[in-house]
């Protein structure tokens, strides 16, 4: 519990009390829409924080990170469908072979030099080859679709992920919350100073003792694991799945905004990057739909935008600025 709270004053564990508590109760008071876009928010924000432990922390840019939400989804989605396995046991397999396939990726990557914008290339293209592979992939539907079977239940079927929208929000907060404690531990542990090393510098880090392999492994494996998790909960909300739009490069795209618009490298910025890129832009819809205003790709454009704000006025992200106003930014407050 001591670590937990180590270095945090109490002003920030207040408003990160009240913060949670508000979360926490917001399903008492919105209609479901809200409902659905609060779910989304807190899915990306839980997807952000599973990217800014590799870019963030250990400084390697992943631009194909939907291709771990994509096997996450199929796997525990085809051993539910197939096997009537539970999606909490499935996530077991889901989770290594999510990180047996970072791991493929990483050795490649690191054993061979690859770094930079070569190694972004690179889980682009193993995001490409899982892609066009389930597209062919008939057990699981290929490019028709896999569908999970949808029944009205009268109770909540945690076991089986199967309940009402107010179910699935508690457990992708939770799920926030979880990955928020487990970053904001791993920033103070051993492995945490040695990512920040590496991530400045990968030479110096080495001249200094560090493993640089290991942890730079050790970034890629975890931040997979963890970001198939995101997977399963898609799977059994929008019960189905095609691979164009799970493994597609929009979709990684979409989960590193958040970090990078909230601020890379911080605890708070893929939370505060979420509900910035997706409540503006959900506002942005209902407005239009209210206008009776249709335009195509319009919510690309608001993100290209957003993004482009954030360079020239915020280059640190919305959080480091919003923490100074905050009174935050003293020793590791608020991060």
């Amino acid at each position: 519990m001591k670590l937990l709270f180590d270095g945090v004053s109490g002003r920030a564990l207040i408003l990160l009390a009240l913060f949670f508590a508000v979360l926490a109760a917001a399903p008492l008071f919105v209609n479901d829409y809200l409902l659905v876009v609060l779910i989304t928010i807190l899915y990306f924000a839980y997807a952000g924080q599973c990217w800014n432990i590799m870019m963030g922390f250990a400084g390697q840019l992943s631009l194909g990170h939907a291709l771990y939400i994509g096997l996450g989804a199929y796997v525990t989605a085809a051993l539910y469908v197939k096997f009537g396995v539970s999606p909490w046991i499935g996530l077991v397999p889901a989770m290594i072979i999510a990180g047996a396939v970072g791991a493929v990726i990483g050795f490649l990557a690191f054993r061979f030099g690859v770094s930079g914008v070569y190694f972004a290339i690179l889980t682009i293209a193993f995001a490409e080859f899982a892609r066009i592979g389930f597209d062919h992939f008939s057990w699981v539907g290929g490019a028709a679709g896999y569908f999970l079977p949808v029944a009205n239940y009268t109770q909540n079927d945690l076991l089986n992920l199967r309940g009402s929208q107010r179910m699935f929000y508690y457990i992708v907060f939770a799920m926030t919350v979880i990955a928020f404690i487990i970053c904001h531990l791993l920033l103070r542990s051993r492995a945490g100073y040695y990512w920040l090393a590496i991530r400045e510098s990968p030479e110096a880090a080495e001249a200094l003792g560090i493993n640089v392999f290991r942890y730079k492994m050790y970034a890629v494996v975890l931040s997979a694991a963890m970001t198939s998790l995101g997977g399963v909960i898609f799977a059994f909300f929008y019960n189905n799945l095609f691979p164009e739009q799970v493994f597609h490069i929009s979709r990684s795209i979409e989960i590193i905004l958040g970090p990078i618009i909230g601020g890379i490298g911080t605890l708070f910025g893929p939370i505060v990057g979420a509900f910035l890129l997706t409540g503006l832009a959900e506002g942005l819809r209902e407005v239009m739909l209210r206008l009776g205003i249709d335009l195509p790709g319009v919510k690309q454009v608001f993100y290209g935008l957003c993004l482009l704000g954030v360079v020239m006025f915020l280059p640190e992200g919305v959080w480091p600025s919003l923490k100074k106003k905050l009174g935050l930014d003293r020793g590791n407050e608020g991060s």
